[in-house]
């Protein structure tokens, strides 16, 4: 065997490793590259949302908008579709958040927002509620019902 046919077996074995471990972890990279969106109803009378506020709101440090406005936010149930939400817009893994919010709630200085029961609970949900926030999977969204505030990619 030549110099470069040992190069090339090493190629083609470094090659087939790297295209297991990607077919490994296949299953994940669909959901972890899905982008997120935070709507309301479109009939509603919210018109925009930044990273900060939605920040804030999500993390129980406000209740209400810039205009003092009480907003009503709703929750994916556990999963990764939730995780992956909080994960974008605060930067805090499921048991930080978890951790977080039974602070809260032990102290009485806020309530987690409503959790819905499914995605298409939360479409449901967010469309009957027209001052509600909600965040949603980008596809689940498509919907000219409802207005998307921000897009966490």
């Amino acid at each position: 065997m030549s110099c470069s046919d040992r190069a090339l077996a090493r190629l083609a074995r470094a090659t087939l490793a790297l295209c297991t471990a990607l077919a490994l972890l296949a299953p994940g990279l669909p959901a972890a590259a899905a982008e997120v969106v935070l709507v309301t109803a479109a009939q509603g009378s919210i018109e925009a949302l930044d990273r900060d506020m939605a920040q804030q709101l999500y993390l129980g440090r406000r209740s209400a908008l810039d205009d003092a406005r009480p907003v009503q936010l709703l929750d994916l149930p556990a999963g990764p579709e939730r995780d992956r939400f909080y994960q974008r817009l605060t930067g805090k893994n499921p048991g930080q958040i978890r951790a977080y919010w039974s602070r809260l709630v032990f102290t009485g200085r806020a309530l987690p927002p409503r959790e819905a029961a499914s995605i298409d609970d939360a479409r449901r949900i967010l469309l009957d509620t027209p001052d509600m926030i909600g965040y949603l999977p980008a596809p689940a969204a498509n919907d000219p019902a409802l207005r998307v505030l921000l897009r966490l990619d």
